[in-house]
């Protein structure tokens, strides 16, 4: 924990004013991370990829943010428990800042594409960084009985990040160009850094002199990056119109799950040993709190199931691909609208009561709608109610994302409370990305089964190409409704988890302040 220095002249910033600090901070990684989802195809042309091979080279674009997103988390949250909250964001932001301006400047350059992934892998470093640090400094300054909401409300705007990323991509490719999302970057940056340093001046100097366990950063660096390398590869999920084109990680990149277990296996020998941790094994201890990073992973799994899922369909029904794109578009908002919303009430109701109600009726909410999609998705099925049943999705995901958070940050000792933040969503993340190796396999294998047994009439029959688009969307829907039934099935087993959770002592009834 950070230790506040000696009384200044001068107003200090109340938790109120740090919470609006750093969730301007958490929105700014949110929408770097979904942004480029609308303008990988001008990205690509600008970067002098010629379809379609480009877009192998594409999912690139995806998958090393998203690995080097997650990789930095653990060590982020360490370091700013030892070199204090905001030297820990201000480097963060300088490095967000510099892979910031070098992505517009890599069009430019020779081999741009290498240059252009360098400066990504930077921004998914700076932002990545920012994440845990943001909720460690919410555990900083709120107390315990009022850290749940403020934990909804930052997760409630990391959310609306991940929505407005997508759209704000989509209008500045249609109106200006994509370059100009990173040099707009730049100002928000140096205005997040000149704010982040004015408000964590008190939150500075770390108690003690603790020490970085680089053996350990090592270790643990190389564990998710060759996790995530094994599931994801060169998966490409972001570009595909169809489950005809989905393709998973190679089998060359399976090797890496070896190396992944051999260093995991070394970051518990490691970490057991350590004076200095990077991850306490206090962190993981309790009933409470291996229970809720369980539910953190199912609920990432899922998430990751209907963001990819619902493209893939309309895609399938839609004869227009940018028709289909908007549509998917507004139907995902719904999804991610109502996790925004829950997510801060989700806050309220554990301050209320405490986090396995909230976490229950979150996985409740889930469940119901995902078996009630895998009933009635189909070609004939009405937008309108697709958005319905994501909304209800996104109402149940949104209600975990407090609870959880807080269950395990509350647990951990003042000075690990970092790290403690960057377990939560580093599981979060790895469930999204098993989720999404997962889905890649359940969904080509069924997609295969479905597709043998089809009859069509011969290629001579003038209505050939009519009836492969209509088996196309038939078996695109199967394939999709039984995905989101397996999904609801995966969440209620991951349910027993949250109902294993027991009360705290000291919660007997739900507060009335």
């Amino acid at each position: 924990m950070t230790e506040r220095s000696p009384a200044r002249s001068g107003r200090r910033p109340s938790p109120a004013v740090i919470l609006a600090v750093v969730s301007f901070s958490v929105f700014i990684a949110a929408d770097d991370l979904t942004v480029v989802s609308t303008m990988l195809r001008p990205i690509i042309g600008d970067l002098g990829l010629v379809l379609p091979d480009g877009l192998d080279d594409a999912t690139w674009v995806v998958n090393a943010y998203l690995i080097a997103f997650v990789s930095i988390m653990p060590i982020a949250g360490r370091i700013s428990d030892i070199i204090g909250r905001r030297r820990s964001f201000i480097a963060a932001y300088t490095i967000f800042l510099a892979g910031t301006i070098l992505v517009p400047l890599s069009t430019s350059m020779d081999h741009s594409f290498g240059w252009f992934l360098a400066g990504r892998v930077l921004t998914a470093l700076g932002g990545g960084a920012m994440v845990p640090v943001a909720l460690a400094v919410v555990g900083d300054v709120y107390p315990e009985h009022r850290r749940a909401r403020a934990l909804g409300t930052l997760g409630a705007i990391e959310t609306f990040g991940w929505v407005w990323g997508p759209l704000y991509g989509a209008m500045l490719v249609r109106f200006l160009t994509w370059q100009w999302q990173f040099w707009l970057n730049v100002p928000l940056a140096l205005a997040g850094m000149a704010w982040s340093w004015w408000a964590l001046s008190d939150h500075d100097r770390p108690r003690g002199h603790p020490r970085f366990d680089a053996v350990g950063a090592g270790l643990i660096t190389i564990t998710l990056v060759a996790l995530n390398l094994a599931l994801l590869g060169g998966a490409n999920v972001q570009s595909v119109t169809g489950f005809d084109q989905l393709s998973g990680a190679p089998p060359e990149f399976r090797w890496l799950y070896g190396v992944a277990a051999l260093a995991g296996a070394g970051v518990v020998w490691r970490e057991s040993r350590s004076a200095e941790p990077i991850l306490d094994r206090r962190l993981v201890t309790g009933r409470n709190v291996v229970a809720t990073l369980v539910v953190t992973g199912v609920i990432g799994a899922g998430l990751v199931i209907a963001m990819v899922d619902v493209p893939l369909f309309v895609n399938a029904v839609e004869g227009s691909l940018e028709d289909a794109a908007v549509i998917a578009g507004w139907i995902l908002s719904a999804l991610t609208a109502a996790m925004a919303v829950t997510s801060y009430l989700g806050g309220r109701i554990t301050e209320r009561w405490w986090a396995r109600p909230t976490i229950v009726i979150g996985m409740v909410l889930s469940i119901g709608a995902y078996l009630w999609m895998g009933m009635t998705w189909g070609p004939t099925t009405l937008y309108p109610v697709f958005a319905l049943q994501l909304a209800i999705l996104g109402a149940g995901f949104g209600l975990t994302v407090a609870p959880t958070t807080s269950v395990v940050v509350n647990a951990a000792p003042p000075d690990h409370r970092g790290s403690a933040a960057s377990l939560v969503m580093v599981v979060r993340l790895l469930g999204l990305s098993i989720g999404l190796s997962a889905l890649t396999a359940w969904g080509l294998t069924r997609f295969d089964q479905l597709r043998a047994d089809l009859v069509l009439p011969s290629l001579t029959d003038p209505n050939f190409d009519r009836a492969v688009a209509r088996a196309t969307e038939e078996l695109t829907a199967q394939s999709i409704a039984e995905t989101f039934t397996a999904a609801g099935v995966v969440i209620a087993v991951g349910m027993i988890a949250g109902l294993a959770m027991r009360r705290p002592a000291g919660i007997t009834e739900p507060k009335t302040s």
